[in-house]
C-alpha cells in the first residue's frame, strides 16, 4: 500500500510538472487516461504547497535553459582548448627530449 502511495504521487507530481511547463491539460489527461479536472485540482493542491511565486514561469524556464546550453557550450570549447594545449605540450617534450643535430656540429 505505501510503496502505490509513493507512485501515485510521484506521477501526480510529474504530471503536474509538465502542466506547468506548457503542456496542454487535455493533451496530459489523454497521456495519462485523467480527466482534465483532476489535473488542475493537482494544480491548485501544488501551487497553493509551493506558492505562486516560487513556480518559475515558462519564460524563466527558457531563459535558464539558453543560459545552461551557453555554459556547457563555453565548457566543450574549453575542454577542447585544454586538449589542444596538452598535445602542444607533449609535442614541444618530445622534441625538448630529442638532441639538436645543429646543436652537436657547434660541438665539434
Amino acid at each position: 500500500m505505501r510503496r502505490t502511495k509513493k507512485v501515485y504521487e510521484e506521477i501526480r507530481l510529474k504530471v503536474v510538472r509538465e502542466a506547468l511547463s506548457g503542456i496542454k491539460i487535455a493533451v496530459l489527461g489523454r497521456k495519462y487516461e485523467l480527466h482534465p479536472e483532476t489535473i488542475r485540482g493537482w494544480i491548485r493542491d501544488y501551487q497553493d504547497e509551493i506558492g505562486e511565486d516560487q513556480i518559475p514561469s515558462t519564460d524563466e524556464q527558457i531563459q535558464e535553459l539558453k543560459r545552461l546550453q551557453e555554459i556547457e557550450d563555453k565548457y566543450h570549447k574549453a575542454i577542447k582548448i585544454l586538449g589542444e594545449k596538452e598535445l602542444e605540450n607533449e609535442i614541444l617534450r618530445e622534441l625538448v627530449k630529442k638532441q639538436n643535430p645543429a646543436y652537436l656540429k657547434n660541438l665539434k
